[in-house]
Protein backbone atom coordinates (compact mmCIF):
# COMPACT_ATOMS: atom_id res chain seq x y z
CA UNK A 1 0.00 0.00 0.00
CA UNK A 2 2.70 2.33 0.57
CA UNK A 3 3.65 1.73 -2.92
CA UNK A 4 0.18 2.54 -4.05
CA UNK A 5 0.16 5.71 -1.98
CA UNK A 6 3.50 6.60 -3.33
CA UNK A 7 2.22 5.93 -6.80
CA UNK A 8 -0.83 8.05 -6.12
CA UNK A 9 1.40 10.77 -4.80
CA UNK A 10 3.65 10.52 -7.85
CA UNK A 11 0.62 10.41 -10.10
CA UNK A 12 -0.85 13.44 -8.22
CA UNK A 13 2.41 15.29 -8.69
CA UNK A 14 2.42 14.37 -12.33
CA UNK A 15 -1.20 15.51 -12.62
CA UNK A 16 -0.35 18.77 -10.86
CA UNK A 17 2.67 19.21 -13.12
CA UNK A 18 0.52 18.38 -16.16
CA UNK A 19 -2.16 20.82 -14.98
CA UNK A 20 0.49 23.44 -14.37
CA UNK A 21 1.91 22.86 -17.87
CA UNK A 22 -1.63 22.88 -19.29
CA UNK A 23 -2.31 26.23 -17.55
CA UNK A 24 0.98 27.60 -18.85
CA UNK A 25 0.16 26.29 -22.32
CA UNK A 26 -3.31 27.87 -22.12
CA UNK A 27 -1.77 31.17 -20.95
CA UNK A 28 0.79 30.93 -23.75
CA UNK A 29 -2.04 30.04 -26.16
CA UNK A 30 -4.05 33.10 -24.99
CA UNK A 31 -0.98 35.25 -25.37
CA UNK A 32 -0.36 33.89 -28.87
CA UNK A 33 -4.04 34.32 -29.79
CA UNK A 34 -3.86 37.94 -28.55
CA UNK A 35 -0.66 38.46 -30.56
CA UNK A 36 -2.32 36.84 -33.58
CA UNK A 37 -5.34 39.14 -33.18
CA UNK A 38 -3.03 42.18 -32.91
CA UNK A 39 -1.13 41.03 -35.99
CA UNK A 40 -4.41 40.55 -37.89
CA UNK A 41 -5.44 44.08 -36.90
CA UNK A 42 -1.99 45.37 -37.88
CA UNK A 43 -2.26 43.52 -41.22
CA UNK A 44 -5.72 45.04 -41.81
CA UNK A 45 -4.36 48.48 -40.90
CA UNK A 46 -1.34 48.00 -43.17
CA UNK A 47 -3.59 46.76 -46.00
CA UNK A 48 -5.73 49.87 -45.57
CA UNK A 49 -2.59 52.05 -45.58
CA UNK A 50 -1.34 50.13 -48.63
CA UNK A 51 -4.61 50.73 -50.46
CA UNK A 52 -4.42 54.44 -49.53
CA UNK A 53 -0.79 54.55 -50.70
CA UNK A 54 -1.71 52.81 -53.97
CA UNK A 55 -4.50 55.32 -54.45
CA UNK A 56 -2.03 58.16 -53.78
CA UNK A 57 0.46 56.58 -56.21
CA UNK A 58 -2.23 56.36 -58.89
CA UNK A 59 -3.27 59.94 -58.17
CA UNK A 60 0.39 61.04 -58.33
CA UNK A 61 0.90 59.14 -61.60
CA UNK A 62 -2.15 60.90 -63.07
CA UNK A 63 -0.76 64.24 -61.86
CA UNK A 64 2.62 63.39 -63.42
CA UNK A 65 0.87 62.47 -66.67
CA UNK A 66 -1.09 65.74 -66.56
CA UNK A 67 2.06 67.70 -65.75
CA UNK A 68 3.94 66.02 -68.60
CA UNK A 69 1.08 66.83 -70.94
CA UNK A 70 1.00 70.42 -69.68
CA UNK A 71 4.78 70.59 -70.02
CA UNK A 72 4.60 69.34 -73.61
CA UNK A 73 1.80 71.80 -74.29
CA UNK A 74 3.91 74.52 -72.66
CA UNK A 75 6.84 73.57 -74.88
CA UNK A 76 4.53 73.72 -77.90
CA UNK A 77 3.29 77.14 -76.80
CA UNK A 78 6.86 78.23 -76.12
CA UNK A 79 7.94 77.09 -79.59
CA UNK A 80 4.91 78.77 -81.12
CA UNK A 81 5.68 81.91 -79.13
CA UNK A 82 9.28 81.88 -80.30
CA UNK A 83 8.14 81.40 -83.90
CA UNK A 84 5.68 84.25 -83.54
CA UNK A 85 8.37 86.43 -81.96
CA UNK A 86 10.65 85.72 -84.94
CA UNK A 87 7.81 86.54 -87.33
CA UNK A 88 7.13 89.77 -85.45
CA UNK A 89 10.83 90.64 -85.61
CA UNK A 90 10.90 89.94 -89.37
CA UNK A 91 7.74 91.98 -89.88
CA UNK A 92 9.23 94.83 -87.85
CA UNK A 93 12.37 94.69 -89.99
CA UNK A 94 10.24 94.67 -93.14
CA UNK A 95 8.22 97.59 -91.74
CA UNK A 96 11.43 99.52 -91.01
CA UNK A 97 12.65 98.82 -94.55
CA UNK A 98 9.27 99.78 -95.99
CA UNK A 99 9.27 103.01 -93.95
CA UNK A 100 12.80 103.77 -95.16
CA UNK A 101 11.77 103.04 -98.75
CA UNK A 102 8.68 105.20 -98.26
CA UNK A 103 10.82 108.07 -96.96
CA UNK A 104 13.18 107.72 -99.93
CA UNK A 105 10.28 107.52 -102.37
CA UNK A 106 8.58 110.49 -100.71
CA UNK A 107 11.82 112.48 -100.97
CA UNK A 108 12.20 111.50 -104.64
CA UNK A 109 8.55 112.38 -105.25
CA UNK A 110 9.08 115.76 -103.56
CA UNK A 111 12.11 116.33 -105.80
CA UNK A 112 10.09 115.29 -108.84
CA UNK A 113 7.33 117.70 -107.75
CA UNK A 114 9.89 120.49 -107.39
CA UNK A 115 11.28 119.70 -110.85
CA UNK A 116 7.76 119.47 -112.26
CA UNK A 117 6.93 122.88 -110.79
CA UNK A 118 10.19 124.25 -112.26
CA UNK A 119 9.37 122.80 -115.68
CA UNK A 120 5.78 124.02 -115.42
CA UNK A 121 7.12 127.52 -114.74
CA UNK A 122 9.51 127.14 -117.70
CA UNK A 123 6.65 125.93 -119.90
CA UNK A 124 4.49 128.83 -118.72
CA UNK A 125 7.34 131.27 -119.50
CA UNK A 126 7.89 129.59 -122.88
CA UNK A 127 4.14 129.80 -123.61
CA UNK A 128 4.19 133.47 -122.61
CA UNK A 129 7.22 134.04 -124.86
CA UNK A 130 5.49 132.14 -127.68
CA UNK A 131 2.32 134.16 -127.17
CA UNK A 132 4.45 137.35 -127.20
CA UNK A 133 6.27 136.20 -130.36
CA UNK A 134 2.98 135.24 -131.97
CA UNK A 135 1.60 138.66 -131.06
CA UNK A 136 4.74 140.34 -132.41
CA UNK A 137 4.58 138.14 -135.49
CA UNK A 138 0.93 139.07 -135.97
CA UNK A 139 1.85 142.74 -135.60
CA UNK A 140 4.79 142.29 -137.99
CA UNK A 141 2.59 140.48 -140.51
CA UNK A 142 0.02 143.25 -140.17
CA UNK A 143 2.74 145.91 -140.59
CA UNK A 144 4.10 143.91 -143.54
CA UNK A 145 0.64 143.69 -145.08
CA UNK A 146 0.07 147.39 -144.47
CA UNK A 147 3.52 148.22 -145.82
CA UNK A 148 2.85 145.97 -148.85
CA UNK A 149 -0.46 147.70 -149.46
CA UNK A 150 1.19 151.06 -149.14
CA UNK A 151 4.00 149.87 -151.42
CA UNK A 152 1.48 148.50 -153.90
CA UNK A 153 -0.30 151.82 -153.78
CA UNK A 154 2.96 153.67 -154.29
CA UNK A 155 3.89 151.30 -157.16
CA UNK A 156 0.43 151.78 -158.68
CA UNK A 157 0.75 155.51 -158.32
CA UNK A 158 4.20 155.43 -159.81
CA UNK A 159 3.01 153.28 -162.68
CA UNK A 160 0.16 155.64 -163.29
CA UNK A 161 2.59 158.53 -163.10
CA UNK A 162 4.95 156.73 -165.42
CA UNK A 163 2.14 155.94 -167.83
CA UNK A 164 1.04 159.56 -167.74
CA UNK A 165 4.55 160.87 -168.11
CA UNK A 166 5.49 158.46 -170.82
CA UNK A 167 3.40 158.66 -173.91
CA UNK A 168 2.11 155.49 -175.10
CA UNK A 169 3.37 154.55 -178.39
Amino acid sequence: MDKIKERFTILGQKIEAAESRAEEAEAENKKLNQTLLERDQEIASLQHKLSLAESEVEKSENQIKDLKSASEEGETHKTTGENLARKVQLLEEELDKAEKDLKETTEKLRQVDVKAEHFERQVARAEQERDEWERKHGEAVEKYQQSKRELDEVVAQMESLVSIALPQN
